[in-house]
């Protein structure tokens, strides 16, 4: 089956194809925003992947390349890998736009300096990036986001199976069209917040023009991040309502990279 073999037969043969569908799973684990967090070791990763990949051994028909190390059976691992990272990435886009909303807000509110180191991805992001994030990660885990995604990557071996995993022109350029969507849907996220600081900055701005003597910078920075706290506190029930939106529909561009 292989150019390397230890003599097992029927064994060896069922341990290089258990290796070979870990591959595409491991790749959307790993490009997916809550599995492949830098707060999961990775031994959790590779238990998780191997699990899922011995499911996949048993449900489905999936055949490893008969020479995969060889030029064709490494072009096959790729192909794989290029199927689970896309995977991975439509939901990626999906939890960077409630990052983007923050950073609208936070300069808004004058709180673009709060930043600090992301535990998810290593990155620095503001304050306001870190608490979208976190709600998103919950409502995602809440409404079983984690287990629609891992039904379409085994979905995804009736799609697109080894030796047959090239996207196509016309799937990149759905995944490129989603990520204007979600710029969209981080303006949609931050437009409340932002109106409300925008009103706050002209009324600053014209009592400043009125009362020359009053120090805006002393007035306008605690009445904008007071103003923002109380905009993202009345607007939270809608924000909940978006970032479940946002995941849902982050789940059905996935969805619709792997259909026929």
């Amino acid at each position: 089956m292989t150019a390397l073999t230890f003599g097992f037969g029927a064994i060896e043969a069922e341990f290089w194809r258990w290796l070979f569908v870990m591959t595409r799973i491991g790749a959307a684990l790993f490009a997916a925003p809550v599995f492949g967090a830098a707060s999961i070791p990775a031994q959790v990763r590779v238990i998780v992947t191997g699990a899922i990949a011995a499911l996949v051994c048993g449900w489905t028909g999936v055949q490893a390349p008969a020479a995969l190390f060889t030029a064709p059976g490494l072009l096959a691992v790729a192909g794989e890998v290029l199927v689970g990272l896309a995977l991975g990435f439509v939901l990626q886009l999906a939890f960077a736009a409630p990052t983007i909303a923050a950073e609208v807000i936070g300069a808004g509110m004058g709180m673009s300096i709060a930043s600090a180191a992301d535990p998810n991805t290593g990155a620095h992001s503001p304050a306001l990036g870190q608490y979208y994030g976190v709600v998103l990660t919950l409502i995602f885990l809440g409404l079983g986001g984690h287990l629609v995604f891992i039904d379409l990557v085994v979905k995804s071996y009736a799609s697109f199976p080894p030796g047959h995993t090239w996207l196509g022109p016309e799937r990149l350029a759905l995944i490129a069209s989603f990520a204007a969507q979600m710029f969209a849907a981080a303006v949609a996220i931050a437009l409340p917040v932002t109106l409300i600081l925008l009103l706050v900055q002209v009324a600053a701005g014209v009592l400043s023009r009125s009362a020359p003597a009053l120090n805006l910078f002393a007035l306008g920075l605690p009445a904008g991040v007071a103003a923002g706290i109380a905009a993202l506190i009345i607007s939270a029930p809608m924000t909940g309502d978006l970032l479940a939106d946002l995941a849902a529909s982050g789940l059905e561009q996935a969805e619709s990279v792997i259909r026929k």
